[in-house]
């Protein structure tokens, strides 16, 4: 394979996680869309796909996604056993290669469920739907420096990309992939917070959001320790501190402590 897109992509269970990275690779011109062979588990699904983008051919028989030389797999992982019985066992000397996105999923499941392919593991989440994601890759066996190369630039269209050993994917998944719900369930109870303080609810919910995305901005600009950020808010006996003092109080570091441990060990579980 080189940098050019290739002749068809395959793409296997095309949900939202799917979507936020097709779409983005296709508008980027790194796939062409009509290139793509998408497989969807229902006609409905098929239809409204077809409809929102035209150009892609999308069908709930796998037979031609699974005929392109690169295919994106991003089923459940529940699906994973029913769906590999649908893959074909490539021939001498062809070693299609296999994008999985499956949570927690392991190279070297997915390399005896789909035998003869190379397999790549990518951990993207969710901000990938507005490019500014992350995602980690880890290479099975046979990924070629030129596959990975072109992996590297595809993932790069939906934000930044990380390569990492596969012990740490876990790790990785449950900051980066949980975490979104996580920040989203502190932004709500912000929201509800400023309401309770006075605030219209609309208003609420877009400052909340604004503060959010104004104090990642300033903490990764300004390379800043969040500690760093706490202190330069925090004047002697105001505002703050007295809010921090509630929250160290109600254990909200902890929680959201156990909250990543408790995904990536869930993680460590669906493998």
């Amino acid at each position: 394979m080189s940098s050019v897109s290739p002749t068809t992509f395959g793409v296997i269970g095309l949900g939202r996680m799917a979507q936020a990275l097709l779409f983005p690779w296709v508008d980027g011109g790194l796939l062409n869309a009509s290139a793509v062979r998408a497989a969807v588990s229902s006609e409905a699904s098929a239809a409204r796909l077809r409809t929102l983008r035209p150009a892609l051919q999308v069908d709930t028989q796998p037979a031609a996604a699974w005929a392109a030389p690169v295919v994106l797999l991003a089923v459940k992982p529940q699906q994973l056993e029913q769906v590999a019985a649908s893959a074909p066992v490539p021939g001498p000397g062809e070693a299609p290669l296999l994008i999985s996105v499956l949570a927690g999923v392991r190279l070297e499941r997915l390399q005896r469920l789909f035998p003869g392919w190379r397999v790549v593991r990518a951990v993207p989440n969710t901000p990938c739907l507005v490019r500014a994601g992350l995602t980690g890759l880890a290479w099975g066996a046979g990924v070629t420096s030129e596959q990975q190369a072109w992996l590297l630039e595809l993932f790069s269209q939906v934000g930044e990309v990380l390569e990492l050993p596969e012990v740490q994917l876990d790790a990785f998944l449950a900051l980066t992939s949980s975490g979104p719900a996580f920040v989203a369930l502190v932004a709500d109870a912000l929201a509800d917070g400023a309401v309770a303080a006075g605030l219209p609810r609309q208003a609420a919910h877009r400052l909340a959001h604004r503060t959010l995305a104004g104090t990642a901005a300033l903490l990764q600009e300004q390379d800043l320790h969040p500690g760093q950020l706490r202190d330069m808010v925090s004047s002697p006996g105001g505002t703050t501190i007295a809010g921090i003092r509630v929250l160290e109080r109600s254990g909200l570091r902890s929680a959201l402590l156990e909250a990543v441990v408790a995904a990536a060990e869930r993680s460590r579980e669906l493998g």
